[in-house]
């Protein structure tokens, strides 16, 4: 298992709702005995002590291989707490392809699109200390966006802009595939798509964009006067007690971790992406965690620990996505009754998500973003898991930034 830094590539738009045909079962490799250490370490927070009966813990295994074996996923981590039942933790499939080492569940992985929940979260507390208002325009305090004076911050927050994601530029595309490892600034991120007309007016239309989120994140240190990656440190990660969550500086990736692995590559092989540099995802995508904290935010961003109820009602008035089964707040969406978010990365994936009506909580986390028939394999997996555990509420599809890049589309 490799201990060094990664790197990444990424863009904008596709909810996916299908779910793999089964296949004949095959057993889930056996927990790695990291698997015991989080539960039993950090304790049961949001469900009594113990796993689920034999007959549920046996489906979710042959549903868990199936679906891994099917999508090609290399390894998993799957982390289930519902009140009531047990709770489900347990790792399947490899860590490194190369050396077939398994998959452990106390892997530190790169959370994607799940940053924008922090950097979000982030932007309400200053809305609750009354230093920003959300229909404030963005030109406010960012200058030179196209349309800057019309687009409003809950706009960009709820991927409303009509802003051009920068990662659906060609040349974006290019300059990342070519050296992975190159250092991106917010402002290089953003020129690419500010050469591109905006797609359509503010407010009436949804479209998934990394680049609304680079904005709010130059918002934050405009109104500080602080890096983002401390404020949210200070404001987000502290507060919330999440120890093993981190918004990296460049490439640095902690130990343990495993090896990732994506098709997103200028000739379209999979390659290892372990070592990629994140930094043009900044606000959007750059931030690393594990499952204990994952499971811990879920509920913190679900329930609203970090904001006043009035302005965490507004963040979860979520809005039609065109996508079904799935609407879009600010920096949050819904899925079936699911609220959270999903994390995508050249090499990684994630889902965080809650179901206030049980209080249930599933953290998922792949060491893959190679889609499957275009769909995303955290997808395919969340479906076919909440089909078993919560067949009222089937996760309908997460956000996937991948709109562009070497022609992936919605």
């Amino acid at each position: 298992m490799r201990r060094t830094p990664y790197r990444r590539l990424f863009a904008a738009t596709v909810l996916v709702a299908s779910v793999l045909a089964p296949m004949t079962a095959t057993p889930a490799t056996p927990v790695h005995a990291a698997a015991a250490d989080v539960v039993g370490r950090h304790g049961d927070e949001d469900c009594p002590p113990g796993e689920f009966g034999h007959e549920l813990t046996a489906r979710l295994d042959r549903t868990i291989e199936d679906v891994r074996e099917q999508a090609g996923i290399p390894g998993v981590v799957v982390g289930i707490w519902m009140p009531g039942k047990g709770s489900y933790v347990k790792a399947t499939g490899v860590a490194d392809k190369v050396t077939g080492e398994p998959m452990f569940t106390n892997t530190f992985v790169r959370i994607g699109s799940e940053t924008k929940t922090f950097t979000v979260t982030a932007l309400l507390q200053l809305v609750d200390e009354g230093r920003v208002r959300l229909d404030d325009p963005i030109s406010r305090y960012v200058h030179g966006v196209p349309n800057g004076r019309r687009i409003t911050l809950r706009q960009l927050a709820g991927m409303r802009s009509g802003l051009f994601p920068y990662t659906a530029d060609a040349g974006f595309v290019h300059d990342l595939l070519s050296d992975p490892q190159r250092t991106f600034t917010p402002r290089e991120s953003l020129a690419y798509g500010f050469r591109h007309k905006n797609t359509f007016e503010p407010g009436t239309q949804f479209q998934y964009s990394n680049t609304n989120l680079v904005l709010l994140g130059l918002v934050i240190e405009k109104v500080t006067g602080q890096r983002l990656e401390d404020v949210i440190d200070r404001r987000v990660l502290r507060p919330a007690r999440l120890r093993n969550t981190l918004f990296p500086e460049g490439a640095e990736f902690p130990e343990p971790h495993a090896h990732g692995y994506t098709d997103q590559t200028l000739s379209g092989a999979t390659a290892d992406s372990t070592d990629w540099n994140p930094s043009w995802a900044w606000a959007a995508g750059a931030m690393i965690s594990d499952l204990h904290d994952l499971r811990r935010w879920a509920r913190v961003l679900a329930t609203g620990e970090l904001l006043s109820p009035a302005t965490q009602a507004q963040r979860l008035k979520t809005l039609p996505t065109g996508f079904p089964g799935t609407s879009y707040g600010l920096g949050i969406f819904d899925a079936d009754g699911w609220i959270g978010h999903n994390g995508s990365i050249p090499g990684y994936e994630t889902v965080t998500v809650y179901l206030p009506s049980q209080k249930a909580t599933m953290v998922l986390m792949l060491n893959t973003d190679s889609q499957v028939g275009g769909q995303e394999p955290s997808t395919l997996l969340a479906r076919a898991i909440t089909s078993v555990i919560t067949p009222d509420n089937v996760y309908a599809g997460g956000i996937s930034p991948r709109q562009g890049l070497r022609g992936r589309d919605a």
